[in-house]
C-alpha cells in the first residue's frame, strides 16, 4: 500500500512529465506527500490537473487512497473510474513502514537507483472536489521485504497507453516492477 510519496527533485520530475508530453504540469518540492493533499497528475490527453489524493465514499469510514490493481476493473467503487479516467502520478520515491520491534516503526524510502522519476498508476474522480486513488500491486523482491503491496508503476514508454487505451490493454500494464530495479533506504527518524 502506498500511503506517502515524495517529489524530492521537483525540477527533474516536472521536466520528466513535460518530456512525456504532459501539458501544464508542474510539481512543487515536497518530500512527504500525504493522503488528502492536492497533487498534480497527468490525465487523458496528457493534460495536467490538480486533485486531492483519496476519495470518501458514503459507505466508508475512512478515505480510500489505494485500489488493488488486481481488482480495480471489477470493484464497483473503482470500475467506472478505471474504465474512463485513468491518470499518472509523477514521483521520485514512495515510503513504507516496517515494525522492527522498537517503539516506532522504521520508515523506508523506495526509489530508482539513479533517482529518475517514476509514474504511479491512478484513477480519477470528478466532482466538486476532483480526486484520485493510486493503484497498488503485488510487491517485487525489494518491496516485499518491507511490505506486502507496492504502487503500480507504469513505464514511461506506456504513459499514453495507461491514460488512453482500452481498459483491458491498460490492465496489462499493472504489475510489480522487475526484481532488482529499486533501491530501498531506511529514513532516519
Amino acid at each position: 500500500m502506498c500511503g506517502r510519496y515524495g517529489a524530492l527533485d521537483s525540477e527533474r520530475i516536472t521536466q520528466f512529465a513535460r518530456d512525456l508530453g504532459a501539458t501544464g504540469f508542474e510539481v512543487e518540492h515536497n518530500p512527504d506527500i500525504r493522503p488528502t493533499n492536492r497533487v498534480p497528475v497527468i490525465g487523458a490527453g496528457m493534460e495536467a490537473q490538480h486533485v486531492s489524493w483519496g476519495i470518501q465514499p458514503a459507505w466508508a469510514k475512512k478515505i480510500l487512497i489505494n485500489a488493488q490493481g488486481e481488482t480495480v476493473a471489477t470493484k464497483r467503487t473503482f470500475a467506472a473510474a478505471f474504465r474512463k479516467h485513468r491518470c499518472l502520478i509523477p514521483l521520485d520515491c514512495w515510503y513504507e513502514w516496517r515494525d522492527e520491534g522498537g517503539r516506532r516503526k522504521q520508515k523506508y524510502r523506495f526509489h530508482l537507483p539513479d533517482g529518475e522519476p517514476m509514474l504511479m498508476a491512478g484513477i480519477l474522480y470528478s466532482g466538486d472536489e476532483p480526486a484520485m486513488v493510486s493503484l497498488t500491486t503485488q510487491p517485487n523482491a525489494e518491496s516485499g521485504e518491507i511490505h506486502n503491496r507496492m504502487p503500480a508503476i507504469i513505464h514511461p514508454d506506456h504513459a499514453r497507453t495507461w491514460t488512453a487505451a482500452a481498459p483491458d490493454d491498460a490492465l496489462q500494464l499493472v504489475g510489480p516492477m522487475p526484481d532488482g530495479s529499486l533501491t530501498v533506504d531506511p529514513v532516519p527518524s
